[in-house]
């Protein structure tokens, strides 16, 4: 049976006008995503198939053009459309995060981080630089490494702090494995750039370790 046949409050569309868009499962949600089926198959089955294929709606978003386009029912232009939804998202949170203090809105500062740094595949180093009312400047992918390390320079991040003349400094790195346990390595570079950074006045307000879903932050563990 056609989707536009079912009773109205089982409809994605109309269920997510009438009970909010997280009332929808993740097949639901990707039905109107997708707006039509294929032959013999609606658009809600052809969303719990391609979820099925995949493994979640995770890999799904994560997967490239090639896999992306093969599946039936997908194709080049809903491959844009959903590259461009994804980037539409990251803008969000950017502009978000640009207005708002980052110590007073910790989940949109985690939501952020995530967004950016929980999909890589190497490991990054990154800055976010605030001013003296810790807004931020900036975000700033600094160093880039293999699954295991980055190689992180302090003198290179007291150069751009000094540059973008930041009043303090979050530290933020992921974890290609997915585990955010931070490491001693992690502790031990921390206290190279907190100290360099000091010699200039600038603080180091926190550290985050980006993990699969979880961030784990050393202010809040009494680290800093």
């Amino acid at each position: 049976m056609s989707i536009k046949n079912w009773p109205a409050g089982e409809r994605p569309r109309e269920k997510l006008l009438s009970r909010g868009p997280d009332s929808l499962s993740d097949a639901e949600l990707l039905a109107i995503f997708l707006r039509t089926g294929t032959q013999g198959m609606d658009a809600v089955s052809l969303a719990r198939a391609l979820l099925e294929q995949f493994g979640s709606l995770r890999q799904l978003l994560l997967a490239d053009q090639q896999s992306f386009c093969e599946k039936p029912g997908l194709g080049l232009a809903k491959y844009v459309q959903l590259q461009a939804s994804q980037e539409l998202m990251r803008r969000f949170l950017d502009e978000k995060l640009m207005r708002a203090n980052a110590l007073t809105n910790p989940e949109l500062t985690r939501m952020f981080l995530q967004s950016r740094l929980r999909d890589q595949n190497r490991e990054v180093f990154a800055l976010l630089l605030l001013d003296n009312q810790h807004r931020v400047i900036e975000f700033n992918e600094l160093f880039f490494g293999t699954l295991d390390a980055a190689a992180v320079y302090p003198r290179e991040i007291v150069a751009l702090v000094l540059k973008r003349g930041a009043a303090a400094v979050i530290l933020v790195h992921n974890h290609p494995s997915g585990v955010a346990e931070p490491s001693h390595a992690d502790r031990l570079i921390t206290e190279r750039i907190q100290a360099a950074l000091g010699l200039l006045d600038i603080r180091v307000l926190d550290h985050l370790v980006v993990g699969d879903g979880e961030t784990v932050s050393f202010a809040e563990r009494g680290w800093l």
